[in-house]
This record gives C-alpha cells, sequence and structure tokens, in this order.
C-alpha cells in the first residue's frame, strides 16, 4: 500500500484540516493524561512551520450526534497549548469555523468543537463532509485509532480535498506494514487474553501468515481443552473448541507453528498472592473441579523466551496470564522483557497494541524498548485481522 505523507502536500499559504484523536481522560475539568496529545504535536509543528494553518477536527466521547455539553473539547485547549507551545483557538460551532472572527484568525491553531456534536459524523453524511471539507485547502488524517470508522471527518471527507497521512498515521501505518505486510521473516506474534471469540478474525488471519503463533491467557485454555485437556474451573470456551481445532489445522496446513503453554501456575482461587502449584499442561491434564490455570508456568515461558531469539519480527496483542494480579503476572513481564532486550540488541522488531498489552508492558518496564506500541485499539486488531481501514484507504495514493 502507498499512501501520501506531508512530505507530498504544498501547505505554505494552506488551510490544513487534522483529523486527530485527543479523546483524552480528563477529571474535575482538566486533563489527567496527555500522551494522545503529546502524540499529535510533530504533525501540527510540520504544518506550522510550512506555513500552514491546522485546523483540528476530533471527537471526544460518544455523544451520538447530540451536543452534550461535558463532552466538549473546550476542556482538552490548556493541555494542547502547552504541548504545542502555540495558540489554540476554540471554534465552538460549524458555523463559527465558516466565519471566522478576528480574534480566531489571530490564534496559531484552531481546534473545532466535538464533530461527533453533529449526526453527519458517524452517519458520513455526504452533504456533512462536503461541509467539513470547505473549512480547509488539504485534508491530514493522523488519527490512525478512528480509521476503522468510515466517519465523514475520517473518510468522507478525503473525496473532496487533497489528502494524506500525518506523522503520527504514517509511523504507525509504516509500523504495522513492518509487521505484516512485507516483515523480516521469521515472523512471530503473541496472542493472548481471555477469548477466543473476540480474536478469532485475529487468529485466523495470523495463521496464514506467521511462522510462529504463541497462545497465551485464557484463549490457550480454550486450545489445550480442544486437545482433551480438563482444565477444571479455568476460564474456558466450550463454544470454540471446534474453532480451536479448525485454527490449529488451518496452522498446520499453512506451516505456522502455533506454542501453548506446556506448564501452568494453577490455583484454587482468583486473588491476589493465591497459593498456587505449578502443573503440566498436555492433553492428558485433568485438574480439580475447583483448579484454574491462571499463568504460563516456567517451561512454558523458556519456550517462549527461546523462540523469541530465532524470530526477526514479532507482534504482540494480548497478556499470558492474568497480568493484573501477582504471581500470575510473572510469565507476562518476563517474556516482555525478554522481546524488550532483543529490540535493544537489534536482532528483533517489536510491535505490541491493545490496552492490556499496553498496561502489561508498561508494568514490565519493557514498552520504551519496543519498536512501536500502538494505543489505537479496535483499528490495530482491525489491521491485524487483514481487514480494509476506511481512513486508511481513503488515503491511498
Amino acid at each position: 500500500m502507498r499512501w501520501k505523507t506531508l512530505d507530498d502536500m504544498d501547505l505554505a499559504g494552506k488551510r490544513v484540516l487534522i483529523r486527530v484523536d485527543i479523546n483524552v481522560p480528563v477529571r474535575d475539568g482538566e486533563v489527567t493524561d496527555a500522551t494522545r496529545i503529546d502524540r499529535i504535536v510533530p504533525t501540527v509543528r510540520d504544518v506550522l512551520e510550512r506555513g500552514g494553518t491546522p485546523i483540528l477536527l476530533a471527537h471526544f466521547g460518544r455523544p451520538k450526534g447530540k451536543v452534550v455539553l461535558d463532552m466538549s473539547l473546550r476542556v482538552t485547549v490548556p493541555a494542547l497549548e502547552a504541548a504545542l507551545g502555540r495558540s489554540v483557538g476554540f471554534v465552538e460551532t460549524l458555523e463559527a469555523a465558516e466565519v471566522l472572527t478576528e480574534e480566531a484568525r489571530a490564534a496559531d491553531v484552531l481546534l473545532i468543537e466535538n464533530i461527533r456534536f453533529h449526526p453527519g459524523e458517524e452517519a458520513n453524511d455526504p452533504d456533512f463532509a462536503a461541509r467539513l471539507a470547505a473549512l480547509g485547502d488539504v485534508y491530514v488524517n493522523d488519527a490512525f485509532s478512528a480509521a476503522h470508522r468510515a466517519h465523514a471527518s475520517t473518510e468522507g471527507i478525503a473525496r473532496h480535498l487533497p489528502s494524506c497521512a500525518g506523522r503520527l498515521m504514517e509511523a504507525e501505518l509504516s509500523a504495522l506494514e513492518a509487521a505484516l505486510g512485507t516483515p523480516k521473516r521469521p515472523v512471530g506474534a503473541v496472542v493472548g487474553g481471555a477469548k477466543v471469540s473476540t480474536k478469532l478474525d485475529l487468529l485466523s488471519n495470523l495463521v496464514e501468515r506467521l511462522d510462529v503463533l504463541i497462545i497465551g491467557g485464557g484463549m490457550a485454555n480454550t486450545f489445550l481443552m480442544a486437545q482433551g485437556a480438563r482444565l477444571g474451573a479455568s476460564l474456558v470456551e466450550d463454544e470454540m473448541l471446534d474453532t480451536a481445532r479448525e485454527i490449529m489445522a488451518k496452522a498446520i496446513s499453512g506451516g505456522c507453528r502455533i506454542i501453548l503453554p506446556a506448564d501452568g501456575a494453577v490455583a484454587r482461587a482468583f486473588r491476589e498472592g493465591a497459593d498456587h502449584e505449578i502443573v503440566e499442561l498436555s492433553p492428558d491434564t485433568e485438574l480439580d473441579t475447583d483448579q484454574m490455570v491462571l499463568d504460563a508456568g516456567p517451561r512454558a515461558t523458556q519456550t517462549i523466551l527461546d523462540a523469541f531469539t530465532r524470530l526477526e519480527t514479532l507482534i504482540w496483542n494480548g497478556p499470558l496470564g492474568a497480568f493484573e494480579i501477582a504471581p500470575f503476572d510473572t510469565a507476562t513481564k518476563a517474556a516482555a522483557r525478554a522481546a524488550a532486550a532483543e529490540t535493544r540488541a537489534g536482532t528483533l522488531v517489536t510491535v505490541a497494541g491493545g490496552g492490556d498489552t499496553v498496561a502489561a508492558l508498561h508494568a514490565a518496564g519493557a514498552a520504551e524498548d519496543f519498536s512501536y506500541i500502538s494505543t489505537a485499539g479496535g483499528a490495530f486488531l482491525e489491521w491485524m485481522e487483514g481487514k480494509t481501514l476506511p481512513g486508511v484507504a481513503a488515503l491511498e495514493a
């Protein structure tokens, strides 16, 4: 795939509409985590330095096409000004954006009120998209996290204006292309989490593209059960056993090695510090009815670490156990630190995404060393599932 970037655009003297994701956490009227705001800074500064006027389009919460005062973007203005080191003019309505006041024109950057206050946004209404497009001369999408939505500000507007990816979008697309599009091989993935059902499309797509698939977390229990294991009170999706068998068969035919935990940390209570034992896991395993597998064991963890040393590219989505409570965070942290070490050494390209994944990598102190960490959530998963993202397709050169 080829998409245009800011480098392909003439921005001097142009009004540049930039779709951003600044859907940040807020408490008592103040932004509590400005990470998403910080990540749009390179794009906005680039536009400014090249003589363009940045006009930010963004959503905040889910107002469902209605004006909800608690979801106003005004709360983000101080954090935006602090991050950009520039003045930010807040435009309360589209009508005001169409006829800017002198005060608004004097600002370095403009932020238009929550785009989802308008029903035409999520409906991708052509007339609404055209109205948005009339506010600018160039369109830049810097919100990969919203690119899986065919909304007016992510897809419809690109039909009307010269369009390109912003710096954050460019980095995200380049990282994902390196991970799945044209990866250095062998390429592997860690896929964990609770349920097979939530990642069925992901697993089905990956086994056709990977050399190694490491399955952990609760979903590993379902795969073990599909092989014949009886895992007591462990989290298992009985209705997904046939599906697990189909995925394993698909992996075999496609030459993808699936790694399931050979042992696990087993407890009788789901709580921090619960007494536990290490139990071998195989098709013949039979746990007591009150026992549950809560983490991969030391043998399983060593197998994962050994697999990392033979990979060139690693994708990570989901923890290997109940990482929120010690000691069942052991395997996830050990694997994360090992992947980080391989990345630091220059022997492994690592791309990770998903809320639990990001939290786990930070908890392990490994996040800073990964090649790229996506905060895009649903868009990251849909890309990994092989789906076309409307907001990305709209930028194809």
